[in-house]
């Protein structure tokens, strides 16, 4: 018999931006990077053989809780990475369910019928993960392997060893991000010990999570999925002003200072050059927020500057924002820009710990607002590094 623990990756930016990352390489977040050593304190006495993981940056990331302690090689193989999502990749689950819902309905309930150009399907997924443990069982009997994959995959995975119809979640969830499932394969059998356990997380259970891990997902999405529009002038205008105005009111505490129409001539300036350097943020047919972007700032020092991101009152503190800034990480990493940078009143005291909290550091000061602002900045390029792996053939 093998033993083996499947385990899903820590929080990374597709769960937080809330965006269709299956095979793009996103990155582990600030709480995916506290998440990790909860992990690796779970495994500190479990023995473990071998080491593997999906070729994707948050996976090998998060099994270096377990490979690097042990002081075991990390092992790769493709076969466990999350479904692909073809021309879904990288967008807002917000833009699919303004677009596509019905589609978006099938994938949330893991109907085998759904598919995307260039995407896979869920029996295919379920194929892939199937031939991956196996393989790993035959390599090592006897002994007990972590793998560490991706929430859908394993999902999927989990549902043909229970005998779900084909595609079909049935009753499990999505798993929290770092949770383990105990698997024991013996005899062509996979019998499941125990599921999606979080119980090494503690406070870190139940991050904010892509899809929602309770309820009915299509439900979770509609109420805290974000997509976007360009905001155009002169019809925007006011919209813009108001906005600028409110976010003005609640860095500063007073208007003094403020300069409406200065603000609105590079809003113009910026859209007229690309329509989506500012955009409307929509929330189930509702704009709840502006993201101003200026794609010619300092684009010579591969930095990508944002002007003004803004949430309308009554929709704060409730992690739309994060959404936004993921455009802005999405948005300007197509363009090659290694840093965000913007700029934020060091009193207005929320939006300092939303940027320090979203892996934000100041590294200056520039003159605005009632005196000086913060400049803060957040490091967005793909990390190229890779820890040294061993292939599965």
């Amino acid at each position: 018999m093998t033993t083996i623990y499947l385990i899903r990756h820590a929080q990374a930016e597709g769960n937080l931006y809330r965006r269709c990352h299956g095979w793009y390489d996103g990155q582990i977040t600030e709480t995916g990077k506290r998440q990790i050593p909860r992990l690796e304190a779970r495994f500190a006495d479990i023995p473990i053989d071998a080491v593997y993981s999906s070729d994707l940056t948050r996976t090998m990331e998060t099994a270096g809780a377990i490979y690097r302690p042990k002081g075991l090689p990390l092992r790769i193989d493709p076969d466990l990475r999350e479904i692909r999502g073809g021309c879904w990749e990288d967008h807002t689950w917000g833009e699919w369910l303004h677009r596509d819902q019905e589609n978006l309905a099938a994938f949330l309930n893991y109907d085998p019928s759904w598919s995307a150009p260039g995407s896979e399907t869920f029996p295919a997924v379920r194929e892939r993960m199937d031939r991956a443990i196996r393989r790993i069982a035959a390599a090592h009997p006897g002994q007990t392997a972590a793998v560490v994959s991706h929430g859908s995959a394993i999902r999927t995975a989990l549902s043909g060893w229970l005998g779900c119809p084909a595609g079909a979640g049935g009753p499990l969830k999505l798993g929290d991000n770092t949770s383990v499932t105990r698997l024991e394969v013996e005899g062509g059998r996979v019998n499941l010990v125990y599921c999606n356990d979080n119980s090494h997380l503690g406070d870190l259970a139940f991050a904010y999570n892509s899809i929602g891990s309770s309820g009915d997902p299509l439900t979770n999405m509609v109420a805290n999925s974000v997509y976007f529009e360009p905001l155009t002038f002169p019809a925007g205008r006011e919209t813009y002003l108001t906005a600028r105005r409110d976010g003005w009111m609640a860095s500063h505490g007073t208007m003094e200072g403020f300069d409406g129409e200065g603000f609105l001539r590079v809003a113009e300036r910026n859209s007229a050059r690309d329509r989506d350097s500012i955009l409307l943020a929509m929330l189930d047919g509702r704009p709840i927020g502006v993201l101003q972007m200026d794609f010619d700032a300092e684009a010579e020092r591969s930095v990508g500057r944002v002007p003004f991101l803004y949430l309308m009152p009554g929709n704060r503190a409730k992690g739309l924002g994060a959404q936004l800034l993921g455009e802005a990480v999405s948005a300007y990493r197509r363009l090659g820009r290694k840093v965000l940078r913007l700029r934020c009143a060091p009193e207005n005291d929320h939006a300092q710990k939303f940027y320090l909290s979203h892996g934000f550091r100041k590294v200056g000061e520039e003159p605005g607002g009632s005196g000086h602002l913060d400049t803060m900045e957040k490091y967005i390029g793909l990390n190229k590094s890779k820890p040294p792996v061993e292939p599965v053939v």
